[in-house]
């Protein structure tokens, strides 16, 4: 009997290359974490008092309002419960992530699902890269090892010990991949999985869906504007550049003298004005070098036909609305919010908005790896932003494998060379930094962050993700010429190198056991809320008291609402809702070390029973490593509280001013 094969040795051959990509993907998400794949259970690559805290509360929150109580995942009621339901619609909500975990919440637990999907989405975001420098004509090979430098990158290895959205960064290398068929083929199939590959950003992180639109203008007006080098700058205008270069000399001396003398102050018209910082005379200065440069270049507008024209934004409109489809639940939300006035936007201010990376970071060796010197993280550490926003080191042998592709006669696409350089001025920030020294000098993020949506990646360090994304690419092109050339030792070598450059192990863990006290509230089968002490509101510019993201890790265990709270963006309505009481205003500054004005206590003590009934407050959990003698003196006499049990400094307690859970009225 002849058997027909399950797979043609065309097709075989074809999927040859991306299993072997996938499975080398795998083992070195594996080798890369380790030794996590040992705690899958036990730990995380993040402590869960932080940002990691908040992304397994997601998974969690996610599974529960969609397939317990079969309720819009964007809205819960876990948090902030007495103030209404939270709007998760500017919350940083990976639900990427969150609907890889709804399979394996059930089954597995939130602590190892989280483990796997953090393990699963690296290695997807190293074959996404894979796909697009094949697609580019990168050898095998060489696109694997590019996948491997994206992926594990210094930048998104570090991101993964707390921004675990911007680990999924799949979407991005995808985007591009569909971008280039649509142009190529200008097919609408090709246009809506585009627009399916800008939901998916958005739903791994909001930062990449901005970044894929800047992607996809950056590659159109790529190819309908041609920049040359005039031959002739006109005579006629010489005055006009002679003037432009005095202006320069006359500024100069002007920002020389203001550095050495640190600033002038006088009076003009009978007001005082001061000149100290270097901020403006520098932007001027800037601005001038800028145009004096620029006249030497010119634009050229590259012929469209109209029927090009018209299939373009019939590609564009697709892409769109699929994107505007997927995302509609989402969207909707937000629209509200703007309609209603809650919209949540932090201000932009000119000189104190986030920095972006310093210069010298981008070009420090790899600061995770076992060899690196512990003061490059120190000094990363004790930037700006800290140490999670500051790595963006490339690695030093794709610059290596560039510089000797480009020896032996290879010539770069001149397309990714300049998105190369472009990214690298944007994710520099506003003000262009080097060794810890703010030079002044304005970078293009300094206007693009006031435009709308561009803005919303209010972080420019982030780009250095569009950083790796074009080196990796270049990296691949350029590996294959080298092996194109007969030197096959030197690609092996190159490869070695790459790996070892990479290695980030071992990885730093972090416990993620829940306190045993936690159990006792989780069998209670009456749905109270828990106090959670030090107390307070936090999001990602700002925090009121003092809260921590571990009181949401703590709930993926007991599942009761809790009355703080921490999302990337809480309403200043929120905030006021919440400090109007003034139970929770007085448990909030406690929390903050403050102290109450005399006879507030006793006020607040006869007026507690109320506040319990009405809160609904079941249990009130201290943690004594971090609550003042003044707030747990407060909490104890005011709630008159009683306590349960303890497991090391997290104390559980009940109000004993109200009956057992159960046997009341209260309002819920």
């Amino acid at each position: 009997m002849r058997v027909t094969p399950l797979l043609r040795p065309g097709l075989l051959a074809y999927w040859r290359p991306h299993v072997c990509a996938v499975l080398g993907y795998v083992v070195l998400a594996l080798v890369f974490a380790w030794p996590l794949p040992l705690h899958l259970s036990t730990h995380l690559t993040g402590a869960p008092e932080g940002d990691t805290g908040v992304y397994v509360w997601n998974q969690w929150v996610f599974h529960r309002e969609l397939l317990t109580h079969y309720t819009s995942p964007y809205f819960t009621d876990r948090i902030f419960s007495l103030t209404g339901r939270a709007d998760l619609t500017l919350h940083n909500y990976t639900v990427l992530a969150n609907l890889l975990a709804l399979p394996l919440l059930t089954s597995l637990g939130v602590v190892p699902t989280f483990n796997l999907i953090y393990l699963f989405v690296t290695a997807l975001s190293g074959y996404a890269m894979f796909l697009l420098a094949r697609a580019i004509k990168a050898g095998a090979g060489e696109a694997w090892l590019a996948g491997a430098m994206f992926a594990w990158s210094p930048m998104l290895v570090t991101r993964g010990a707390g921004h675990f959205s911007l680990v999924a960064a799949a979407p991005l290398p995808l985007f591009v991949l569909l971008l280039i068929r649509t142009h190529q083929y200008g097919r609408l199939r090709d246009a809506a999985w585009l627009g399916v590959m800008v939901a998916l950003a958005f739903w791994a992180d909001v930062y990449y869906a901005v970044y894929c639109v800047l992607l996809a203008a950056a590659y159109v007006a790529w190819h309908i504007v041609h920049v040359e080098r005039r031959s002739d700058t006109g005579c006629d205008r010489r005055a006009l550049w002679r003037a432009l270069d005095v202006s320069i000399l006359l500024v100069g001396a002007i920002v020389v003298a203001l550095a050495i003398t640190g600033g002038w102050v006088f009076t003009l018209f009978g007001q005082t004005i001061g000149v100290r910082e270097l901020y403006t005379p520098v932007l001027v200065l800037t601005i001038l070098i800028t145009l004096r440069v620029a006249r030497r270049y010119r634009a050229i507008r590259i012929p469209i036909d109209r029927a090009a024209l018209v299939n373009t934004a019939q590609l564009a409109l697709v892409a769109g609305l699929v994107a505007a489809l997927l995302l509609a639940p989402v969207l909707s939300a937000v629209w509200a919010r703007i309609a209603e006035g809650r919209f949540v936007s932090p201000p932009i201010y000119w000189r104190s908005s986030p920095a972006g990376v310093d210069l010298l970071a981008i070009a420090l060796p790899n600061p995770n790896h076992p060899l690196a010197p512990i003061a490059w993280r120190g000094w990363l550490s004790n930037r700006f932003d800290g140490y999670l926003e500051s790595v963006a080191s490339i690695p030093l042998i794709a610059v290596l494998t560039l510089f000797i592709a480009w020896k032996r006669g290879w010539h770069p696409p001149r397309m990714w060379v300049v998105l190369g350089l472009a990214f690298t001025l944007l994710a520099v920030g506003p003000f262009l930094h080097i060794g810890g020294l703010n030079t002044y000098v304005a970078g293009p993020w300094a206007l693009l962050r006031y435009v709308p949506v561009v803005g919303l990646a209010r972080n420019p360090s982030r780009f250095a993700v569009l950083i790796m994304l074009v080196l990796a690419v270049l990296f691949a092109l350029g590996l294959t010429f080298i092996r194109n050339t007969g030197r096959p030792w030197l690609r092996w070598a190159i490869a070695t190198i790459v790996i070892l450059e990479l290695l980030p192990i071992p990885r730093p863990l972090y416990s993620a056991r829940v306190p045993a006290v936690y159990d006792r509230v989780a069998a209670d089968p009456h749905d109270v809320r828990v106090l959670q002490l030090p107390f307070g509101v936090r999001d990602g510019v700002s925090s009121f008291g003092n809260y921590t993201a571990r009181t949401q890790f703590f709930q993926t265990r007991h599942g009761k609402p809790v009355i703080g709270g921490v999302l990337s963006r809480v309403s200043e309505g929120r905030v006021k809702a919440i400090r109007s009481d003034a139970m929770l205003d007085a448990l909030m500054r406690l929390s903050e070390g403050q102290l109450l004005e005399p006879g507030a206590a006793d006020r607040l003590a006869a007026n507690a029973p109320h506040f319990l009934a009405r809160a609904n407050v079941g249990y009130v959990v201290i943690d004594h490593t971090r609550a003042s003698p003044a707030l747990v003196d407060f909490a104890m006499h005011t709630l008159h509280l009683e306590e349960l049990e303890a497991d090391g400094p997290f104390v559980l307690y009940r109000p004993v001013s109200l009956p057992p859970p159960g046997q009341s009225s209260l309002v819920r």
